[in-house]
């Protein structure tokens, strides 16, 4: 039997799978199910990552999230109320243009490791 329905509270979210410029916060994990939500200061700027097999999607619930990603030129901006899907293994950073917190919640189905930093990434900074 699966586990039942549960409510997961803002204080029991767990700091978990750090990049730099970022602040993740896991509700939870399943074999192929993640969520939480990610705080980005602002001005900053997250290392470069993927996260492996996963596709991951993003509700920007306050300020702007910034993608830039692998086989893209520039970047894209999300705000409050938009959707951005990041596809499996697709390496990329977030970064916050403001100056506001940016706050999203994440959802990852796919399995795998949640999230893979990579270092120097194309030597981009």
């Amino acid at each position: 039997m699966s586990e039942p329905v549960r409510v997961i509270r803002e204080v029991e979210l767990v700091a978990t799978d750090p990049t730099s410029g970022m602040l993740r916060k896991k509700a939870f994990e399943l074999p192929i199910l993640w969520a939480g939500r990610v705080e980005t200061q602002p001005g900053a700027i997250s290392g470069w990552h993927h996260h492996d097999r996963n596709e991951t999607s993003l509700y920007v619930v306050s300020g702007i999230l910034r993608l830039e990603f692998d086989g893209g030129e520039g970047y894209l901006d999300a705000e409050a109320g938009d959707f951005i899907h990041v596809p499996a293994f697709t390496i990329h950073r977030e970064s916050n243009p403001t100056d506001e917190v940016s706050v999203a919640v994440i959802a990852r189905a796919g399995g795998g490791i949640p999230t893979v930093n990579v270092e120097d990434y194309l030597k981009r900074s």
